[in-house]
């Protein structure tokens, strides 16, 4: 077989050109009840996990999106044999990892950061290509990390991104690695995940500035030791994983919080009230954070037994917050904000600037178009009130990021005129969100339910 590390590369899709898509305007409060996909970050971290335990296993309740796809594939290319999508994927038996693969990891940076520590066990080299914009987002401290762990890595361009190939020899020595995860938490996640395949183990320690998405390391901690994975964080910005099997065992998927957040913030936006069914009663999902964002932005929040209900004030006032832990909530709490009657400040989310797009230029921009004030600062952004109008000559920019576009949809329900260029990027994590968001506003409103 051909070495992929000397093949062109075919994993890049071609540029999509779809149809701006007309965001629909509540013509009154929102409300109703919705039931958002499994969470993400949950899914690919528990595919992942089932394929590392070598056994027969089933993930349930795994959304139907492109990031989940996009593992599938890469697991399949790696000899791992995957049955089903979205509520029940099964992940089967094998002995070993096979190399002389490629795998594309679209914009998933779950699957971009991820899977490289597993591909260094492959029998052989495993090319790695992605989007367009994937190329930009960074690798070094994973790849860097897997040279010092024994693997070899060559990279195709001039600095330690995609595209790239791990050569793997079936096996990695592993040990302690020092790296700087302030870029992202997925560094730090991606190595412990498969930690526990490698002969001596892993220790990972971080130097550098703090890291952020801490909630997401203490997600993928929590789905280790529910394997049976021995893992000590007990010292600040280190994590120990011993040497040893991986348990098989089944997983169930929670709802994915980040994506309700738009759902409730719907609610906020227009003084109306939304429910998101099946909202756990406790969860290592950062999406958690939103309900008291919300409350902060004046919504009232009630638990309940069938999920959690958002309840809008009748003017939302601004907010000063910090969401270094919490930055995938960035879009949905900018477009509340542009919306409050007061100004806001959002803090600690400098690493946004490497996300699926740089999110802080992108939303103050967008905000800026549609009449807004919106200014970066060196890690967030400041929003003050002002009038918002839509742009006819200019669609709401997506950037082929799903938190953009979900964002623009925020913003049209309140004000008239607004289209998103790519609403269809939201297939990332949340499937055929056009009718999800036109069945909570009942469709009556919606120009188009059946969406991009």
């Amino acid at each position: 077989m051909p070495d992929p590390s000397t093949q062109p590369s075919t994993s890049t899709p071609e540029p999509r050109t779809p149809a701006p898509w007309p965001a629909p305007t509540a013509s009154g409060p929102v409300t109703g009840a919705v039931a958002v996909p499994g969470s993400k970050s949950q899914s690919n971290r528990a595919l992942l996990l089932a394929a590392l335990s070598g056994g027969d296993c089933v993930v349930a309740g795994a959304a139907a999106s492109r990031d989940t796809a996009l593992m599938v594939g890469a697991l399949r290319a790696l000899g791992v044999p995957v049955r089903g999508a979205g509520e029940r994927i099964e992940v089967g038996a094998h002995d070993g990892w096979r190399g002389h693969s490629e795998v594309d990891v679209g914009l998933a940076g779950t699957v971009m950061r991820f899977v490289p520590p597993v591909a260094a066990l492959a029998g052989g080299p495993v090319r790695f290509d992605g989007d367009p914009r994937a190329r930009e987002r960074p690798m070094g401290p994973v790849l860097d990390a897997l040279r010092a762990l024994g693997a070899r890595v060559q990279t195709h361009g001039a600095s330690d991104t995609l595209p790239f190939t791990l050569h793997g020899t079936g096996g990695l020595p592993g040990g302690e690695v020092v790296l700087d995860a302030s870029g992202s938490s997925q560094f730090v996640s991606g190595l412990l995940l498969s930690g526990a395949a490698y002969e001596k183990g892993l220790v990972v320690h971080h130097d550098g500035k703090p890291v952020p998405s801490l909630p997401h390391i203490e997600m993928t901690v929590d789905m280790l030791r529910a394997a049976d994975v021995v893992v000590d964080d007990g010292e600040p910005n280190s994590w120990r994983v011993s040497p040893g099997p991986i348990t098989v065992r089944d997983w169930t998927v929670e709802p994915d919080l980040s994506n309700a957040s738009v759902f409730l913030a719907a609610a906020a936006a227009t003084a109306g009230q939304v429910t998101v069914l099946g909202w756990p009663a406790a969860s290592t999902q950062p999406g958690v954070a939103i309900l008291g964002v919300l409350e902060q932005f004046g919504c009232t929040v009630t638990p309940g037994r069938v999920g959690v209900t958002v309840t809008g004030p009748d003017r939302l006032t601004g907010v000063d917050v910090d969401l270094h832990d919490v930055g995938e909530l960035t879009p949905t709490i900018a477009a509340l904000a542009a919306l409050a009657e007061g100004p806001s400040r959002l803090r600690g989310v400098a690493h946004l600037r490497g996300h699926e797009t740089d999110r802080l230029a992108a939303l103050a921009a967008e905000l800026t178009a549609v009449g807004g004030d919106a200014v970066e600062t060196p890690d967030g952004l400041q929003i003050r009130p002002r009038p918002l109008h839509g742009r006819p000559d200019r669609p709401w920019g997506a950037y082929a990021d799903h938190r953009m576009a979900t964002a623009g949809a925020l913003i049209g329900l309140v004000v008239p005129g607004v289209a998103v260029d790519d609403i269809g990027s939201t297939d990332k994590t949340i499937p055929d969100f056009p009718a999800r968001w036109a069945a909570l506003l009942g469709g009556a409103d919606s120009p188009s339910a059946s969406g991009g």
